[in-house]
């Protein structure tokens, strides 16, 4: 799935640079190993070095050299003085005043009734209990939603929160609307901003045994980034 019908990776600018410069205050290394951890080694590197990071860790050569290049210094080895979970504002940081930089959104692709006792996707592992209308969402376990998720993560959706049914397919998946509607087009977000998905990737952790930052690692890396004031 490609272009405007895959998931965005929503990155926001504003919520990296306050997360940095508090701490970033007085200096320190920051490890930004795994392209920063799905964040973007080459978007995140100029805003923590602006907000005071002394060194940054990378993985390749090649990205010292690439960023020397740009006046940023970094090295191979060595360790953090910055917990990316603070940094990033990944949910399982020990400190919650940290903004979450990374959000990931879908797209309501179609909707369609299901009727009590019909059952969705491979496997028929969900039933309707009673006659609702499900909607069909962009993102899948190719872009790092994982199949574990399904029938026990949830989206929003306007102002609803509502769950995922169904085994996660490889590009999209269905969200049970629990009696309401939503046109094709309308904006699905599964983790992040402010509101009530700010920290739901730590329930995806618990769901799937990984690490909130690993699967922030798989997800940036696999779907489309894009930066946001």
């Amino acid at each position: 799935m490609t272009g405007s019908a895959a998931p965005l990776v929503l990155l926001s600018r504003s919520a990296l640079e306050q997360n940095a410069r508090r701490v970033l205050a007085d200096g320190g290394a920051v490890d930004l190993r795994h392209d920063a951890f799905g964040h973007g080694l080459d978007e995140v590197a100029p805003i923590v070095a602006d907000a005071g990071a002394t060194d940054i860790l990378v993985d390749a050569q090649q990205d010292v050299d690439r960023l020397a290049g740009r006046g940023i210094r970094a090295r191979l080895d060595g360790t953090a003085d910055i917990d990316a979970h603070v940094l990033f504002g990944v949910p399982d940081a020990a400190e919650s005043a940290a903004l979450p930089v990374m959000s990931l959104e879908g797209r309501v692709l179609s909707t369609k009734p299901l009727l009590s006792g019909e059952a969705v996707s491979y496997g028929y592992t969900h039933r309707a209990q009673q006659d609702t209308r499900v909607a069909l969402v962009t993102g899948g376990y190719a872009q790092g939603i994982l199949r574990a998720l399904g029938n026990r993560a949830s989206v929003q959706i306007g102002g609803g929160i509502h769950p995922i049914v169904g085994r996660i397919a490889m590009d999209v998946c269905v969200v049970d609307l629990e009696g309401t509607d939503a046109a094709a087009g309308t904006p699905v977000l599964y983790f992040g901003g402010t509101g009530a998905m700010r920290d739901a990737l730590a329930h995806w952790a618990e769901v799937t045994g990984l690490t909130a930052l690993e699967m922030a690692v798989v997800i940036g890396r696999h779907g489309e980034r894009s930066w946001i004031a």
